[in-house]
């Protein structure tokens, strides 16, 4: 927790949001059980009145984590930017937020809350920081009626917040097939980013015209060539066999984005009976074929913070139905997330590679918790114990060996 202190103590904020925060994210990574007002209060001498009262509080999480995330990934290090929603069910009628929503587990749109998230992925470590955290808003008012806004306009509205935060090396924002729209792409672009994402596998696109130019005077000059086929990869180039995958690229315009795109083919022949195929685009037409699959798939890391967050950090746990003290605890797990992380990679030996267990995690912070407890209630001094090797022996008992 040293790297927060440090950074916190840079940040114009109180000293009692100061202390506060730091309780906080050490007492998430301590409790046993759901992260809730009255389980906190249960782990740290705060009251769970005084936890609801300050997760009110407005405070800067986007810039806390863009301090973490340069502390964690080195300049010059090769990053890429995932964004990604995801769906949280929750029970009652007047949680702030709550309607329909893709539920990807469960394949259907089901009743509760989404946020969305924007992260920023090491690509030489492979794992991914949080940066940005919100709640989706719904697209239907409490009236019923139908808002202008669709839900790309609300995750764009998210992306404009952060981009003020970006830096300029980080220019590859990488998400899943339900952004290759029209909207979503021009507005990336509008900021100066490049969209990597996947297309349906009956895309209609169109091959660019690349023969001779027609002689003066005979009409419009050719400028596409007919419709793709996606049977007959022919007038593909053929890249490279990559992770038991033929790669093939070629420059193509995509009929409903109104476009061209980067678009590589990844052709999987292992039953030659039933070969199947992927579709990766970018709207950068130079980028290498293979550098944009490696993109792709360093987004699911994005997934992965999900996943933690859920099971570790309570991120679908909060009881509230305030939509601040709902966006405080939000961006709490997450943040908190990042803060683990980045403690256990600068534990490991930099000559290992590198294994994340937040579990691990988790119950370092509860044993070292445990021993404090237990020495202030024996009337000993906690320093006795730390200038031993059975300290840490004790520390790190149960936690999960990489």
């Amino acid at each position: 927790m040293d790297l927060a202190k440090k950074i916190l103590n840079e940040l114009a904020i109180s000293n009692p949001q100061r202390k506060f925060l730091l309780t906080l994210f050490t007492t998430i990574l301590t409790l046993r059980g759901k992260v809730t007002f009255r389980n906190l209060s249960r782990y740290s001498g705060l009251s769970a009145r005084t936890y609801a009262r300050q997760f009110s509080q407005s405070f800067d999480f986007i810039g806390l984590n863009r301090a973490l995330i340069d502390q964690a990934i080195p300049a010059g290090q090769a990053r890429l930017i995932a964004f990604d929603p995801s769906f949280m069910a929750k029970a009652g009628k007047h949680t702030p937020g709550r309607a329909y929503f893709w539920n990807g587990a469960h394949g259907r749109a089901e009743k509760g809350l989404e946020v969305s998230a924007f992260s920023i992925v090491d690509l030489e470590q492979h794992t991914g920081f949080t940066l940005s955290i919100q709640q989706t808003q719904p697209t239907t008012g409490s009236d019923g009626q139908v808002e202008d806004d669709t839900l790309i306009d609300r995750y764009l509205q998210h992306l404009y917040s952060v981009v003020p935060y970006l830096h300029p090396e980080e220019a590859y924002l990488a998400v899943d097939g339900y952004f290759t729209k029209k909207k979503w792409i021009d507005g990336v672009e509008a900021v100066g980013r490049y969209t990597i994402g996947k297309l349906r596998r009956d895309a209609n696109m169109r091959f660019f015209y690349t023969g001779p130019p027609r002689a003066s005077g005979s009409g419009r000059q050719k400028t596409y060539d007919g419709k793709v086929d996606w049977q007959d990869l022919s007038r593909f180039d053929y890249i490279t066999d990559q992770d038991g995958l033929h790669v093939y690229t070629q420059v193509l315009n995509h009929v409903s984005l109104k476009r061209a795109l980067r678009v590589v083919v990844l052709l999987d022949l292992s039953d030659l009976n039933k070969p199947r195929y992927a579709l990766l685009f970018s709207t950068d037409l130079e980028l290498d074929a293979v550098v944009l699959y490696y993109y792709y798939k360093a987004r699911f890391q994005i997934e992965f913070i999900f996943r933690d967050a859920k099971q570790f950090t309570g991120l679908t746990q909060c009881q509230s139905r305030d939509a601040q003290r709902l966006h405080f605890h939000f961006n709490a797990s997450l943040t908190t997330l990042n803060i683990a992380k980045i403690e256990q990679r600068q534990a490991q030996p930099a000559d290992r590679p590198m294994v994340y267990s937040i579990a691990s995690v988790k119950a370092c912070y509860f044993n070292e918790h445990f021993l404090q407890l237990i020495f202030s209630k024996l009337g000993w001094t906690v320093s006795w114990i730390k200038k031993t090797p059975l300290y840490h022996t004790l520390r790190e008992y149960g936690a999960i060996a990489a």
